[in-house]
């Protein structure tokens, strides 16, 4: 039941308010099995929900792999069983009946849960996707507390209010009073994350600021896997037509340049199909079919041009540049002024199968694996990237910073809070989920990485592909700051799957917030994890 009820509180399903609930029915079973051999039974039932509930998040994984689609649900349950053997075994509700324990145990459990997230975020580089925070997201109010934690802060939240509430059932049932001291602290501390939400969210509204517009295209382009269905031609003329289409519509009558001229144009992950070479000294060059397109959308007007691109890495003999032999590769967010000044940011998350495959020289069956899965021939590993330099580009009459990602990069908070400065900057996502077609793995991927807004109080431009393209202002709201029309590309039908381009807007802050997760990053949540363990032994003995 709770690993279902976990399930609906994601999309596709629009049940988030289940995440309040949904891990009760797990925390009254793990509490309640037999003594003997607790700890393997606890982590049995915990694994059995998790897989249960991870089966159906990420049955999308099959439009690449049915082979993914199994395992890595089947690997993820393992951090639910071990939540499952401390339930069972330490964090056990014996020991814990004197009035005030009982939010002692609630504190444990929604600390090791938050502990085991992290760790799922980590390990094997990582997968985060749906943590239990992400429920709140329709909460605009109680999100906001994840600029103190993390998201993963949020999580604790939620586990903290299920396990203080079927401890107080159970109390009321034993005919124990103090249960209803527990729910008034309970409802205590949700008002106090309510109003904190609310002060937070008129404290970043009124913060001095300045409009930063992005024109962002998507061409909805699509794919077999990895396999583009476009000629490159296709692609760069999509991109053409689109972007300077829109661009002649922002233009006065006379020709003249808008009032809604944009600052930046953006174009989503690995947009342009010719490489960029670059050289050690700095120099670079490109394909000519980049060019070529670069230079149609310049005749529009003036603007800084973000795009997505693979770099590789080459010689520079004075008159050319000539890739290097056996040379490294790069999936790259590009910056490119309106004099055509280059910057490059290259991806540090490399997707494991997607971007990198471990041990592929000394495990050729990986590579097989691979091919057959996504039918498509594997090409060699991406590079990558070392910088933690943010971007910069000109905006609003000054110079932004660039807090660049790229892909699933925007679901990994503890790499770009590394990018955080005491300096007016906008996170730029550019992404491409075509990969999944029209699955859940869009909505999810979204929803997860509008929380980088929250937790470091910079606004975000998100330009994909085939995905979800919108603007993100500080408090992860989709709202433009002058009309209050949600900043998202979708059809007429509602549907994010298709081809168009979005105007949108943000208001970046002059002196923004340095956030309590900016500054210590996953380092608080590690101490309460450590703590709730270390709490729940001291009881249990």
């Amino acid at each position: 039941m709770s690993g279902v009820l976990a399930a609906l509180a994601f999309p596709p399903f629009h049940a988030s308010w289940l995440g309040w609930l949904a891990m009760m029915p797990l925390l009254a079973s793990l509490w309640t099995v037999g003594e003997k051999r607790a700890g393997w039974k606890g982590f049995g039932i915990g694994y059995l929900a998790g897989a249960v509930s991870l089966l159906i998040q990420f049955q999308w994984v099959a439009t690449v792999s049915w082979l993914g689609a199994i395992l890595l649900p089947l690997y993820l349950a393992v951090y639910w069983g071990f939540f499952g053997w401390f339930a069972a075994t330490l964090g056990r509700p014996r020991g814990y009946e004197a009035p005030r324990r009982s939010l002692m145990l609630a504190f444990c459990h929604g600390a090791v849960w938050a502990g085991l997230e992290l760790a799922r975020g980590w390990m094997l580089t990582g997968f985060g996707w749906n943590s239990m925070g992400v429920a709140l997201r329709n909460f605009p109010a109680m999100s906001q507390a994840a600029d103190l934690l993390g998201l993963t802060g949020l999580s604790m939240l939620l586990l903290f209010v299920q396990a203080a509430v079927v401890r107080a059932v159970w109390s009321a049932l034993g005919g124990k009073s103090h249960y209803r001291r527990d729910l008034a602290m309970v409802a205590m501390i949700l008002m106090i994350c309510f109003i904190y939400g609310k002060w937070r969210i008129a404290g970043e509204r009124a913060r001095e600021a300045v409009t930063v517009r992005a024109l962002m295209v998507q061409i909805n382009i699509p794919q077999e896997a990895a396999t583009v269905l476009w000629t490159d031609l296709e692609t760069h003329q999509a991109y053409e037509e689109e972007t300077i289409s829109a661009l002649e519509k922002l233009k006065t009558p006379d020709g003249d340049l808008g009032k809604d001229w944009p600052d930046w144009v953006i174009w989503p992950e690995t947009a342009l199909t010719g490489r960029i070479l670059r050289a050690d000294d700095g120099a670079w060059g490109t394909w000519q079919i980049n060019m070529d397109t670069v230079s149609q959308v310049r005749r529009a007007g003036p603007f800084s041009l973000i795009y997505g691109v693979n770099e590789l890495e080459a010689e520079n003999l004075g008159d050319q540049m000539v890739m290097k032999e056996r040379g490294r590769a790069w999936n790259s967010l590009a910056v490119m002024s309106p004099a055509d000044e280059l910057q490059t940011y290259r991806k540090r998350h490399l997707v494991i199968f997607g971007e990198t495959i471990p041990f592929v020289d000394s495990l050729p069956f990986l590579r097989k694996i691979y091919e057959e899965q996504s039918g498509a021939s594997y090409g060699g590993s991406f590079t990558p990237g070392e910088s933690l330099e943010p971007l910069k580009a000109e905006a609003a009459g000054g110079e932004i910073g660039i807090i660049p990602t790229i892909c699933f990069e925007d679901s990994v908070p503890r790499l770009t809070r590394t990018f955080l400065r005491r300096a007016p900057q906008v996170i730029v996502n550019v992404t491409n989920d075509g990969w999944f077609k029209q699955s859940a793995a869009a909505d999810q991927h979204f929803a997860y990485a509008r929380f980088r807004t929250i937790e470091l109080r910079r606004p975000m431009f998100r330009c994909a592909n085939t995905g979800v393209t919108a603007a993100l202002d500080t408090t992860g709201s989709l709202a433009n700051p002058e009309t209050g029309a949600p900043q998202v590309l979708v059809d007429n039908d509602g549907s994010h799957f298709t081809r168009g381009s979005l105007l949108a807007e943000v208001r970046v802050p002059i002196h923004p917030a340095m956030t309590l997760f900016g500054l210590i990053g996953d380092w608080g949540i590690v101490a309460l994890a450590l703590a709730g363990l270390g709490i729940a032994r001291f009881y249990k003995s």
